[in-house]
């Protein structure tokens, strides 16, 4: 099985870094082991209210697959967790390990 890589950087709301972290720390992790991805880790850059995070993903469906099913989960839907709420801009970089 082919492992995919995402490197996710979020613009977070200026005031709202410390409560995006800490929501995704009790919400979005839990559901996203759940559902078979593996998290690298994760990285503010208070400075410009930035949020990193290295999500993969590596089994019988495709990453896009597997995404589209947790966000239709619901548990996903009960979460009450709006990105929109918390995030000014997403870029998503699909990344290959080399070491």
């Amino acid at each position: 099985m082919a492992v995919t890589t995402q490197v996710r950087t979020y613009t977070v709301k200026e005031g709202l870094l410390d409560e995006w972290v800490r929501r995704w720390r009790e919400e979005i992790v839990p559901l996203r082991l759940e559902f078979g991805f593996s998290l690298g880790g994760a990285w503010i850059e208070r400075e410009r209210h930035h949020f990193l995070w290295e999500i993969s993903y590596a089994g019988p469906e495709t990453f896009a697959e597997r995404n589209r099913q947790y966000w239709d989960s619901p548990k996903r839907e009960a979460m009450a967790l709006d990105p929109d709420d918390y995030l000014v801009s997403t870029e998503v970089r699909e990344v290959t390990r080399v070491y």
